[in-house]
Order: structure tokens, then C-alpha cells, then sequence
């Protein structure tokens, strides 16, 4: 048997090809049949620029049909696709096809995206990779992948402010996308509102493989604004989204329960739904929202239930085929109730980082559990808490930030002394940035320096200016007392 996920879409979408896969507008729709035939045109294009399995391509490119042909097209050929946010620097994205040793660079910025050498640049624009894989002939080979064949790398943010690539096999996802296809219960009359970027693996994997898998009809927005979400409410049955989708569908005052009364499920995942906003959000629509919790490295580990009572403020069971436990420093599992670090095994953990065994091997116990960093609590029934994260990560409308990245940029601006990152609750990010800064008030500099060298997402939205940093006896600084100063900063 080939264990290529694209193989697994095949075997799914055999008989129903002229079903909608991607409904782009009311005018305009992709069959499985022709995204089958696109995807394989984007492969044969990957072979002609010389592209082999294990090979990297990594793409940074908007959000669209051609982006998902792309994806489709390399789990085809067995090249190894790592998509990057678009919002990444020219900085940034050379970091990361240096570390890939990238085969293919496939950007919407065109020959000046990347100066590095030896890695061949294509433009997904008019006259680059998606007009060339129009005019071609699709390959109708998928490459024959075993289980542990690494299908995907994502690069997830370190606390040294080095990115590593999570290495994920087809198995990985396959595993991942079948159980939630049938945890949550997808039918053959289901349709996705898909709102979400397809950088990251809430969108690409959690969503489009899980749909795939089930051969289902997606709505597939560009972006997420409230007005064309509720309008697709009116076809979808089913939106996966972050906090912050909910958030501002609560803000718009005409947002009810005649917008939502065709949807079957709400998702929410890649960051902390406070729980007003699930209370809220069942009261204006009669929905309550199921909450699950996941991570790069593992796709989805726990989730709220279809059938049963969805409570806010927990992240559900694990799911069936994983294994989660609540751990103590070494290990050994703690009591119900009593908070510890969240480990986890099964069929949906990471193959390791990519050329990082010492941090592969900090990551991963001996007998096989993973320790995800987040501390948590299991309660009799198994039901899962967040209690917060043993580091510093800041997890702001679903993406993730480490706080050292951000230091090292402010760090290195002329006049100031030091800096600390922190996150702190924001009503629509969950969480966002807050930069608290010693030796200068010139927070223009800072801000221009931030600009030019990190993404728009990790940008502090506010800057405090003191005189010193508290700190311990031992000399660290005590992010703790941070952020209880600055916990107030965005209410109201």
C-alpha cells in the first residue's frame, strides 16, 4: 500500500470527482477532478526543475487555488513542503532556506526575494510556476512513500530565537486528519468555511487535509472578515477558526442566530478562546463552541466533544489513538487536578527536528512521550486544562512568538539598555505583544529596527519605558512581575 497522503485523497475522491473541492465564489468553483489534474501539473513542473523526493520546496506565497495545487503537488512527487508566513522578512526567509538547504524557492516577491546561493527561485505570478503548470501536462505518477517519509516541515519560533523544523511523515498527517474527520463527525452533506492562511498547520493540515480526506466541499475565503463569513454561513456547515474570528463576529451587533442557523460546528483552535467569548457566543447563537488544542509537532492532541458537554475555560480528551499524560519534572505521571507539564504519544508525533538532534532528543523522553512545554491538568474524567506554558511562547491570533527573537531586534537598537518581552490578554488576539524597555524613550527607532526585521505579527503593541527591569538574586529578570504591571494594558 502507498502511505502518500496524496494517495489516501485519491482513494477518497474516486467517484465523486465532479464534486466542488474549492468553492472560490458563486461563479467559480474547483472540482476534485480538476484540483487531481492540477496537482498534477504542479508536479510535473516540481520534476522539471529538477525537484526529487526528500527534496525541499519551500514556498512563501498568498493564499490560493495554485498554493493548495502546489502543497498537493509536492506530496506527489515526495518533495518535502515547508510553507513560510508571507509576512516574513527577506532576513527571516533566508534563514530558513539556508536551513532547509532548499531545492525551490517559490515566492510572490519575485527574484529579489532571497540572495542565497544554490537555491532556485520561481514566482508564483503570471509568468512563473502557475502559468507554466497551466500549460503542462500532468505527471500521473504519486510517489510511492512509506509511513515515516517526512511529508512536511514547519518551521515553529525556539526561545534561543532560532527557528527548527518540525519534520512530519505522511502517517503524521494522515493519522491526524482521519481521526478528526471522524471525531467531528464530517458527512457527505458537510461544507467547510475555510477563512484561515494555509502557512500554517491549522489551515493547511488540521482544515484541508481533514476535508480531503473526506472529499467535502470548502468555501475558500482569501481572508476572514465577519461580513464574508456570515455570508458563507448561509452554504458552510462547519468554520474553523481562532479566538479571534469569534471575537469579532461578536462585534458586529447584527451577528446572530439567523446567520448561524444552517452551521452544524464551530472549531476553535491555535490559541486561548477566553471564556466569555465561548459564553458569549452561545448565548448570541445557540452554538457552543468546541475548543481543541494542538501543536505544530503533534497536529491535534485533544479536543472538546461533538456529543457531550463542551466546557470553556478545558481543551477536551485526548484524542482516541493518543496517548497524554500530566508529568512531573521526570517524568512520572502526577495526580488528577495537580498541574504539570502536558506529554504526549501516538500516531500524530513528530518524526524530530530537522538536523536538530540535541533539541529532537531535549524534546522526547526515552520511552516515546513527547514533552510539549505547555503545563496543564487532567481532571477524573480525563478532560484537559491549559494552565500556561513552562516558556515564554505568546500565542497572538493563533501564531506563535517567542519573546527572545523580538529582545535581539530591540536589543540591538543604539541608546537602549535592555529589553523584555512579555505577553499579555488582548480582547481580540488573545494574547499580543508588550516590549518593556530600559536607556531610551526613542520608540520610533525601536519601532523602525521591529519593521524592518520581523514579520508585522510579532511587532509589540505597546512599549513601556523604565529605568530598570526587576530581577531576582540570582539576576534574571522576572517576567512574572511584568506582566502582572502591564496585565491591565489592553482592557476595555
Amino acid at each position: 500500500m502507498n502511505a502518500n497522503l496524496y494517495a489516501r485523497f485519491v482513494d477518497r475522491w474516486t467517484g465523486v470527482g465532479d464534486r466542488p473541492a474549492l468553492i472560490i465564489d458563486r461563479e467559480e468553483t474547483i472540482s476534485f477532478a480538476d484540483l487531481d489534474r492540477l496537482a498534477g501539473q504542479f508536479a510535473s513542473q516540481l520534476v522539471a526543475r529538477g525537484v526529487s523526493p526528500g527534496d525541499r520546496v519551500v514556498v512563501q506565497v498568498e493564499k490560493s487555488v495554485g498554493a493548495v495545487a502546489l502543497y498537493l503537488g509536492c506530496l506527489r512527487t515526495g518533495a518535502i513542503f515547508i510553507p513560510l508566513n508571507t509576512a516574513y522578512t527577506t532576513a527571516e526567509v533566508d534563514y530558513f532556506l539556508r536551513d532547509a538547504d532548499a531545492a525551490l524557492f517559490v515566492s510572490a516577491h519575485g527574484p529579489e526575494a532571497s540572495g542565497v546561493a544554490g537555491v532556485q527561485l520561481t514566482t508564483d505570478a503570471g509568468e512563473g510556476l502557475w502559468a507554466d503548470a497551466l500549460a503542462a501536462d500532468p505527471d500521473p505518477r504519486i510517489y510511492q512513500a512509506a509511513d515515516d517519509d517526512i511529508a512536511a516541515i514547519l518551521y515553529t519560533s525556539g526561545t534561543t530565537g532560532r527557528s527548527k523544523g518540525a519534520m512530519l511523515s505522511h502517517a503524521n498527517l494522515a493519522s491526524n486528519a482521519e481521526t478528526l474527520r471522524r471525531l467531528w463527525g464530517f458527512g457527505p452533506d458537510d461544507v467547510l468555511i475555510h477563512a484561515l492562511p494555509i502557512f500554517h498547520v491549522h489551515g493547511l493540515f488540521i482544515a484541508l487535509n481533514t476535508v480531503f480526506l473526506n472529499a467535502t466541499p470548502t468555501i475558500f475565503l482569501d481572508r476572514f472578515t465577519p461580513a464574508t463569513v456570515r455570508q458563507a454561513m448561509q452554504r458552510g456547515s462547519v468554520l474553523m477558526g481562532v479566538p479571534t474570528f469569534y471575537t469579532r463576529l461578536l462585534a458586529d451587533p447584527d451577528f446572530g442566530r439567523d446567520d448561524a442557523a444552517a452551521m452544524r460546528l464551530f472549531v476553535s483552535g491555535s490559541a486561548p478562546l477566553l471564556a466569555d467569548t465561548h459564553h458569549d457566543f452561545e448565548e448570541r447563537t445557540g452554538h457552543a463552541i468546541l475548543e481543541r488544542y494542538g501543536m505544530t509537532e503533534t497536529g491535534i492532541i485533544a479536543s472538546n466533544p461533538l456529543d457531550g458537554a463542551r466546557m470553556a475555560g478545558t481543551v477536551g480528551f485526548a484524542l482516541p489513538d493518543t496517548d497524554v499524560r500530566i508529568a512531573d519534572s521526570k517524568g512520572s505521571e502526577a495526580p488528577c487536578g495537580e498541574i504539570g507539564m502536558i506529554e504526549l504519544r501516538g500516531p500524530n508525533v513528530f518524526k524530530g527536528y530537522w538536523r536538530n538532534p540535541e533539541k529532537t532528543a531535549e524534546d522526547m523522553r526515552d520511552d516515546g512521550w513527547f514533552i510539549t512545554g505547555d503545563l496543564g491538568t487532567m481532571a477524573d474524567d480525563g478532560r484537559i486544562s491549559i494552565a500556561g506554558r513552562s516558556k515564554d511562547l505568546i500565542i497572538s491570533g493563533g501564531y506563535n512568538i517567542y519573546p527572545k527573537e523580538i529582545e535581539t531586534v530591540i536589543d540591538s537598537v543604539p541608546g537602549v539598555g535592555e529589553s523584555a518581552v512579555i505577553g499579555i490578554a488582548h480582547p481580540d488576539f488573545g494574547e499580543t505583544v508588550v516590549a518593556v524597555v530600559t536607556g531610551t524613550d526613542d520608540v520610533a527607532a525601536i519601532e523602525a529596527a521591529v519593521s524592518e526585521k520581523l514579520a508585522r505579527f510579532k511587532h509589540p503593541r505597546h512599549f513601556a519605558i523604565v529605568d530598570e527591569l526587576p530581577r531576582n538574586a540570582m539576576g534574571k529578570v522576572q517576567k512574572n512581575l511584568l506582566r502582572d504591571q502591564y496585565r491591565d494594558v489592553f482592557a476595555g
